[in-house]
C-alpha cells in the first residue's frame, strides 16, 4: 500500500467490545458483586489500548479495522472519556512477554510484507459507582498481579524503543574467597541465593583451589545446578539414622536395607535411593527388559510395538510428569502454561511427538470468600481459575489433547499450589539417535529467543517462601509461547532431522547453563550468539534465564547446515551457539570475555554433602467415619468438592486434538460419566493403529496426612486398578511418581513424612511388580507456618489394543451389579497377591464380554462409584439390603464394580442398574437428577458450565431445511481423481495433521505447507510460493488451531492477513470463479473464512459491522466436547452425500464459535440454503441449550457455506474421525464431507 511516511511517532489506539459482547467487562462486574462483595459498583468497561510505532498512519488506519478491532464486535477511538468513574491502566511488567502485542506486530507485518512495527498493549479498567478508596484498592488488586503487570500510565508515550543501558561485563565478586562465615551468609542473603552455607562455603574451598574470585554468573550458575529444581538435593540428602514408631514402616525399612546389600549399593542411603531402587531391584529379576536406557535423560521411555496397517513396528512410548508449584503459586497463567510447556519439551527433547496430557492440580476451597486469603496471597479462587486458563490456553495451543483434568481440594494446598502437568509421547524407534557428543560437535539452540522471564526460576522453587519474599519473585516466572513450540513439535517430527541430534535438552531451569551445559562434559559457549528478546541482557541473565520455547541439540559438524536448513523450512530460528570440547570443563564466553570457566567434576559435585537423621511417626487412622443417615450422606458426597463435578473445569481443555481419543473425559449419553483412565491412540502421522496408550492416576490427601506409608502404597494401587477397570491388562504397566512435601529443614519428624511415602511406594512396586522409572520431586511446599499435605500421586501407563477398552458407564437398565473384592491385610492394605488375582478376573470378564462396564472404588467409595456410572446414561440403581453404610460409603481401594450383561458366578452382587432414575436403599430413595444438581452445582460458580438457556433465543429457534435441486450441483471445469489439497500451516495452527490424514484417507492428496514469517523477505516468500501452491490446487483447507495465538482480541487474523496479500487473494478468486475449485475452513478456518467474506459471500472482502461474524462463546471460556449437529442443506458438494435432518456427532473444541448475523441476513442464507448445520438437542431439534449449543449460536448455527456451497465453513471437528474413538459418547460421527469433496472432482 502508498504509505505516507510518519513511521517514527507513536500511534495509539483504544479497542472496546460493544455492550452486548462486553463478557470480560461483566465477569469482572459479577466477580466484584459476588466474590469481593462490592456492590457500589454499578458499571464496567474493559478497554485494550494499542500503542504502536515503526508504522506508516494509512498502515495504522487500515490495522485498526483488521488488526486491533473487529467491526461487527468492537467500537474503536483514538481516547476515552474518563469522566464520571474511575480509571486506571494495567501493563505487563518490562521483560514479560505479551502475547497479544506480539501477534499484532505478526499481524501487521503479514499486511505490509515490511519490518514488523514496535506494539504495546496495555488494558484500561472504567469503573462505574459510588466506590471508596478501600474498594478501589480491592479491585486493583484483583486484577493486577504484581508478579507479571503494573499499572500503567494514561500519557501516550514518545517512543516505545526501551531504553536499556548495555551492560559491557559481568561483576567480579572481589574479596570473595577470603570472606569469613558470617560474610558468606550475608552473601547468600543479599543475593537471594537457595544455596546454604555448606554449599557456599564448598564453591568458596574450590575458586581459591581456582586461585580467583567468581563471577557473578558463576555463583548464580552454581546456585541454579545445585538447585533442589535441579539437582535434587534435598533427595539426595544422606539418611545417617532412622528412627521409627511402627514395625510395619521399620519391617520395609529393612527390607529396603536388605534389597540395597543384595543389588551392591554402595554409599549412604537417600530418599532418592528410596524412590529409585525398586526399579533397580525389578530389573535385576528382569522385568524391565523394554526399558529404553541412555546417557541421556529425557523422560521415562519403554519399547513398545505399535500395529500400523497392520505392520508390527518397533517405536518407543514417552511419558512425564512435572509440576510448576511456585510459578503458578505467584503468577498462575503464565506459570500453569509453562508447566505444560515444560512437561512437553522434555519427552519432545527425546525426539517424539507429544500427543496427550493430563492435569492433576491441588488447591485449597476456591469457594471461600475473598476475605479469608491468606496475607500475601492470591486468592485461591483467583489461583485455581486463572492456572486453569494458563495450562488450558498452551495445551490447546499446542495441540495436545488432554484428556483428563482434575483438581485435588486440601486446606494444606493453601502453602503453595500444586500444578502438574504429566504427558504421553511416541517415537518410531528407528528415528531416535542417542550417541555421546565429541569434540568439535556443533550445540544448536533452536526456537524462543532470550528474555528475562524466569530468571531464577529454578531457585525460587526451591524455596520456602513468607509473604515478603513473594514481593520480589516476579523474574522468576517464565512466560510460554505456545505457537513457538508447536514449531518444535513439527521440526522433531521430521525423521531426517531427528536422525542427525546425537543428543538433545529442553530449555527449562537453569537456560543456558544447563540446557546446554548438560551436554557433554567440556564446553565452549558464546552467550553473543544466542538470540536475544530484546537488548540489555547482560551475560548472567543470558547464562540463566529460562525463556521457554527452547531447545539445545548437538550435531556432527556436518549436519549444521542441513539442520538449519531444515529448522528454517518449519519457521523455526536455529543458531549455533557451542561447541563441544575435550577438556573437562564448563567454559562461557560474553563480549570477548570468559565470565565462566568452571569444571566439569566441581558442577556435578552438586555442592557440599548434606547429611539427616529421620523420626517417622506412626500412622494414625485413616478410615472414613459414615453416618446411618443415606439420604443425607449422598447429598453430602455429591457436594464434597473432591467427588462433585469438575466439568466447568475440565471442558476447557481440548480432548480430541490429534484424532486419538478413545475415551472422551466424560462419557454416556449425556457425558457426565469421568473416565478413570485417559486412552489414545497412538499418534501416527502416517497410516492407522490400534495400538493405545493408557494414563491413570492416583492419590487421597486425606489417607496420606493421617499416614503417608499407607497413602502411598493405595496411590500406586489406585493408579492401577484405574487402568484395569478400563480394560488394560495387567502387563508392562509403568508407574512414575509426584512427591509433593513441606519443606524438611532440619526437622526429623518432617523428614520422616516422604520417607515413609516412598517406603509405602517402594513396597507396592515390590508387590506388584511393577516399577516406578521416573518422577519428579518439589520440598518446598511451604509457607511460614502452613505445609501442603504429603503428597505422592502415581501416575501409571501401559498400551493396550483399541478393542480391549471399555468405559466406565451404565451401559444397560436392569443389569446385575456386582463388587470384586480383594483380601485386606493386618495393615488394612489390599494383598497383592490376592489383587492380582482380581485384576485377572476383570480382565477376563471385561475381555469376553460377561461385564460391560467396570469402576474402581477410590475417595467416594462404592456410592460415588455407582453415582457417576448412573450419572453418564441416566439411570438409577438399587442397592442390595444387606449392604452396611461404611460399604456403602468407607473407603474400598482395589475393589471394583462390574456392570454384567451375562451371569457370573464371580463377586457379590450389590444391587441392579435402574430405568428409574433414583437411587434406592432399605426402602429410602434420593432423584438422581437431585444428586447430580448438587454435583454439577458446587463448582458452577468457579468453573461454570451450566448457563440457563436465553428464552428468546430458544423462542426464536427453529429447524432450517434445504434439499438442493440436481441443477444446482454444478461440476468442476476440470476432473481429479485424486485433488490436490492446500493445507496452510500459520504459527499457532495445529491441527494440520488431522487434516492432511483426513482428506488422504477420502482419496485426496493433501499438500502442507508451512507460512514462514521469520522476517520481512520470509514473509514475502511464502506469500509467493503459497499462491503459486494455490495455482495448482483443486481445494484449499484452512486448518484450526489458534493463529496467532487468536490475538490480538479475537481468532483468525494471523489468516486473514495473509489472505489479504494481493497475490494469494487473486489465486482464490482464480480457484472458486474459474476452476470450480473448493474451499473449507474448520474451526480456526472458518474463523478466517466468514472474517474474509469468503463465508457467506464466495469472495475475499472488507467486511464490515453488518456482516455476520463468530465470536466468543457466552460462557466465556473454551468449550470443548462431543455435540450433536443436524443436516440444514445438502446444497454444498462437501455434503452431497447426507440427507436434510440427519445427525451427526462431532467434537468441538474452540473459545469463539458463537455465530452471530442480523437476523434478515441469516434467514435469506436459511432460505439460499446456505445454513449447513445447525447444532440440535437429543431429539434432534435446533437448540439454545448450552448442553447441545455449546457458543449459543444464532438459530444454533454450526456451519454455513457461500451462495454456491462451494466453499464451507464449519465448527465442528469433522476432520477428527476414525475407526475406535470416543468409545464413551454414542453417535454417528463420519459426516463424508472429505469423500464428497473427492467425488466433486470425478464427476
Amino acid at each position: 500500500m502508498n504509505a505516507k511516511r510518519r513511521i517514527n511517532m507513536v500511534y495509539r489506539v483504544y479497542a472496546e467490545k460493544k455492550p452486548e459482547f462486553a463478557h470480560e467487562a461483566n465477569s469482572l462486574l459479577s466477580d466484584a458483586h459476588s466474590f469481593l462483595g462490592i456492590s457500589s459498583l454499578t458499571k464496567v468497561r474493559v478497554i485494550n489500548r494499542y500503542d504502536v510505532e515503526n508504522i506508516s498512519e494509512d498502515l495504522f488506519e487500515y490495522a485498526k479495522k483488521t488488526v486491533f478491532s473487529e467491526p461487527q464486535l468492537d467500537e474503536t477511538s483514538d481516547e476515552i472519556d474518563k469522566a464520571s468513574c474511575f480509571a486506571f491502566a494495567v501493563e505487563y511488567l518490562p521483560g514479560q512477554f505479551d502475547q497479544r502485542a506480539d501477534s499484532a506486530a505478526q499481524c501487521i507485518q503479514i499486511i505490509s510484507q515490511g519490518d514488523r512495527p514496535t506494539v504495546r498493549t496495555a488494558k484500561v479498567y472504567l469503573l462505574y459507582g459510588d466506590l471508596s478508596e478501600k474498594e478501589l484498592a480491592d479491585i486493583k488488586k484483583y486484577v493486577i498481579n504484581p508478579v507479571e503487570a503494573r499499572e500503567a500510565s494514561f500519557e501516550k508515550p514518545e517512543t516505545l524503543a526501551a531504553d536499556f543501558s548495555v551492560p559491557e561485563t559481568v561483576k567480579t565478586l572481589d574479596g570473595f574467597t577470603s570472606l569469613d562465615r558470617a560474610g558468606l551468609e550475608n552473601l547468600i542473603k543479599t543475593y537471594g541465593l537457595a544455596m546454604d552455607i555448606g554449599d557456599i562455603e564448598f564453591c568458596q574451598s574450590y575458586f581459591a583451589s581456582e586461585k580467583r574470585d567468581p563471577t557473578m554468573t558463576e555463583l548464580r550458575m552454581i546456585d541454579t545446578y545445585w538447585s533442589d529444581h535441579c539437582r535434587h538435593t534435598t533427595f539426595l540428602t544422606s539418611i545417617d539414622k532412622v528412627t521409627f514408631e511402627d514395625p510395619l514402616i521399620e519391617e520395609t525399612y529393612k527390607d529396603y536395607l536388605k534389597t540395597r546389600e543384595a543389588l551392591g549399593r554402595k554409599g549412604t542411603p537417600s530418599l532418592m535411593d528410596v524412590a529409585t531402587l525398586a526399579a533397580k531391584y525389578l530389573k535385576s529379576r528382569g522385568k524391565l527388559a523394554k526399558l529404553d536406557e541412555s546417557e541421556e535423560i529425557n523422560a521415562c521411555t519403554v519399547k513398545i510395538t505399535v500395529e500400523v496397517d497392520g505392520e508390527k513396528q518397533p517405536w518407543l512410548l514417552l511419558f512425564k510428569n512435572e509440576t510448576h508449584n511456585h510459578p503458578t503459586e505467584i503468577e498462575p497463567f503464565g506459570g500453569a502454561a509453562t508447566c505444560i510447556g515444560g512437561a512437553i519439551r522434555d519427552p519432545l527433547s527425546g525426539r517424539s511427538y507429544v500427543y496427550a496430557a493430563m492435569r492433576v492440580t491441588g488447591a485449597a476451597d476456591p469457594t471461600k470468600p475473598v476475605s479469608e486469603t491468606i496475607p500475601g496471597k492470591l486468592p485461591q479462587r483467583k489461583i485455581v481459575t486463572t492456572a486453569a486458563a494458563g495450562y488450558s490456553s498452551y495445551g490447546n495451543q499446542i495441540g495436545l489433547a488432554t484428556g483428563m483434568v482434575d483438581e485435588i481440594y486440601h486446606e494444606g494446598y493453601a502453602a503453595k499450589r500444586m500444578e502438574i502437568g504429566a504427558v504421553i509421547a511416541a517415537a518410531p524407534a528407528e528415528n531416535v539417535r542417542r550417541e555421546r557428543p565429541t569434540p568439535g560437535d556443533a550445540v544448536i539452540l533452536l526456537g524462543g529467543r532470550t528474555g528475562r522471564d524466569g530468571c531464577g526460576g529454578a531457585t525460587g522453587s526451591s524455596k520456602a517462601h513468607t509473604a515478603t519474599s513473594l514481593e520480589t519473585c516476579g523474574a522468576e516466572v517464565q512466560k510460554g509461547n505456545a505457537p513457538e513450540e508447536r514449531k518444535l513439535q513439527r521440526l522433531f517430527r521430521n525423521a531426517e532431522a531427528c536422525r542427525m541430534i546425537k543428543r538433545c535438552n529442553d530449555f527449562g531451569a537453569g537456560g543456558v547453563s544447563v540446557a546446554v551445559g548438560e551436554l557433554a562434559d567440556g564446553l565452549d559457549i558464546d552467550l553473543n550468539a544466542v538470540p536475544k528478546k530484546y537488548e540489555g541482557l547482560d551475560g548472567t541473565e543470558l547464562a540463566i534465564s529460562e525463556s521457554q520455547e527452547r531447545m539445545a541439540v548437538v550435531v556432527e559438524p556436518k549436519d549444521v547446515s542441513r539442520f538449519l536448513e531444515i529448522a528454517k523450512s518449519e519457521n523455526l530460528e536455529a543458531t549455533v551457539i557451542a561447541s563441544v570440547t575435550e577438556k573437562p570443563r564448563l567454559v562461557m564466553h560474553w563480549n570477548g570475555k570468559t565470565i565462566v570457566d568452571i569444571s566439569r567434576e566441581f558442577l556435578n559435585s552438586n555442592g557440599a554433602a548434606k547429611h539427616t537423621d529421620i523420626d517417622i511417626s506412626a500412622p494414625m487412622d485413616y478410615n472414613k467415619k459414615t453416618d446411618d443417615d443415606f439420604e443425607t450422606t449422598y447429598r453430602s458426597l455429591a457436594g464434597d468438592l473432591n467427588v462433585c463435578s469438575k466439568r466447568g473445569l475440565s471442558e476447557r481443555f481440548d480432548s480430541t486434538i490429534g484424532a486419538g481419543t478413545v475415551l472422551m473425559p466424560f462419557g454416556g449419553k449425556h457425558q457426565q460419566t469421568p473416565i478413570q483412565a485417559m486412552v489414545h491412540k497412538i499418534s501416527v502421522e502416517n497410516g492407522h493403529t490400534d495400538t493405545c496408550s493408557l494414563m491413570s492416576w492416583g492419590y487421597n490427601p486425606f489417607i496420606t496426612e493421617k499416614s503417608p506409608y499407607h497413602g502411598a502404597y493405595l496411590a500406586v494401587t489406585e493408579s492401577l486398578c484405574k487402568l484395569v477397570a478400563t480394560g488394560a491388562s495387567f502387563k508392562d504397566v509403568y508407574l512414575t511418581f509426584q512427591e509433593y512435601f513441606e519443606r524438611p529443614g532440619t526437622d526429623p519428624k518432617r523428614w520422616g513424612k516422604p520417607l515413609a511415602a516412598l517406603l509405602g511406594a517402594f513396597r507396592a512396586q515390590k508387590d506388584f511388580g511393577v516399577p516406578s522409572i521416573g518422577g519428579k520431586d518439589s520440598m518446598s511446599g511451604s509457607f511460614e507456618k502452613l505445609d501442603v499435605p504429603p503428597t505422592l500421586v502415581s501416575f501409571a501407563v501401559t498400551t493396550e489394543k483399541n478393542d480391549r477398552i471399555v468405559s466406565n458407564e451404565f451401559k444397560t437398565a436392569g443389569s446385575e451389579v456386582i463388587l470384586l473384592r480383594p483380601d485386606y491385610g493386618a495393615d488394612g492394605l489390599p494383598v497383592a497377591s490376592s489383587l492380582i488375582k482380581v485384576f485377572e478376573k476383570v480382565n477376563k470378564l471385561l475381555a469376553d464380554g460377561t461385564a460391560i462396564s467396570a469402576y474402581t472404588l477410590t475417595y467416594g467409595g462404592m456410592a460415588e462409584a455407582v453415582m457417576k456410572m448412573c450419572f453418564g446414561n441416566g439411570y438409577g440403581f438399587r442397592f442390595e439390603n444387606d449392604l452396611t453404610m461404611d460399604d456403602l460409603f468407607g473407603y474400598g481401594y482395589g475393589c471394583f464394580l462390574l456392570e454384567l450383561k451375562k451371569n457370573c458366578t464371580e463377586g457379590k452382587t450389590v444391587g441392579f442398574v435402574t430405568e428409574q432414575r433414583l437411587m434406592e436403599y432399605r426402602g429410602k430413595c434420593i432423584r438422581v437428577s437431585e444428586l447430580l444438581s448438587i454435583y454439577e452445582n458446587r463448582l458452577e460458580k468457579v468453573f461454570p458450565c451450566n448457563l440457563p438457556t436465553d428464552r428468546n433465543s430458544q423462542a426464536e429457534m427453529r429447524d432450517f431445511s434445504y434439499t438442493a435441486k440436481p441443477e444446482e450441483r454444478k461440476a468442476p471445469a476440470v476432473a481429479h481423481a485424486h485433488p490436490k489439497v492446500l493445507i496452510p500451516v500459520f504459527p499457532g495452527t495445529n491441527c494440520e495433521y488431522d487434516s492432511a490424514k483426513a482428506v488422504s484417507d477420502a482419496g485426496a492428496d493433501p499438500k502442507i505447507m508451512v507460512i514462514s514469517n521469520l522476517n520481512a523477505d520470509a514473509v514475502s516468500r511464502s506469500a509467493d510460493a503459497f499462491a503459486a501452491e494455490l495455482a495448482s490446487s483443486q481445494i484449499v483447507f484452512i486448518p484450526g488451531g489458534f493463529s496467532g495465538g487468536d490475538e490480538p482480541d479475537g481468532s483468525g487474523k494471523f489468516i486473514t492477513a495473509f489472505f489479504r496479500n494481493a497475490a494469494i487473494k487473486e489465486q482464490v478468486a482464480e480457484l472458486l470463479d474459474k476452476r470450480d475449485g473448493l474451499m473449507c475452513g474448520i474451526c480456526n478456518g472458518f474463523q478466517a473464512l466468514i472474517k474474509l467474506g469468503l463465508v457467506p459471500y464466495g469472495k475475499i472482502i472488507d467486511t464490515d459491522a453488518n456482516c455476520p461474524t463468530l465470536t466468543f462463546n457466552t460462557i466465556g471460556r473454551h468449550q470443548s466436547r462431543i455435540v450433536r449437529t443436524r443436516i440444514a442443506s445438502n446444497k454444498s458438494p462437501w455434503l452431497s452425500g447426507v440427507k436434510i435432518g440427519e445427525i451427526y456427532s462431532v467434537p468441538v473444541s474452540h473459545g469463539e464459535g458463537r455465530f452471530i448475523a442480523d437476523k434478515e441476513l441469516l434467514l435469506s442464507l436459511a432460505a439460499n440454503g446456505q445454513i449447513a448445520t445447525q447444532y440440535c438437542d437429543a431429539d434432534g431439534h435446533a437448540t439454545a441449550d448450552i448442553h447441545f449449543n455449546p457458543n449459543n449460536s444464532m438459530f444454533a448455527v454450526e456451519g454455513i457455506t457461500s451462495p454456491d456451497g462451494r466453499v464451507f465453513g464449519k465448527m465442528g471437528h469433522s476432520e477428527r474421525v476414525g475407526a475406535g474413538l470416543y468409545k464413551n459418547v454414542p453417535g454417528e460421527y463420519e459426516l463424508g464431507m472429505f469423500k464428497n469433496a473427492v467425488n466433486y472432482f470425478k464427476l
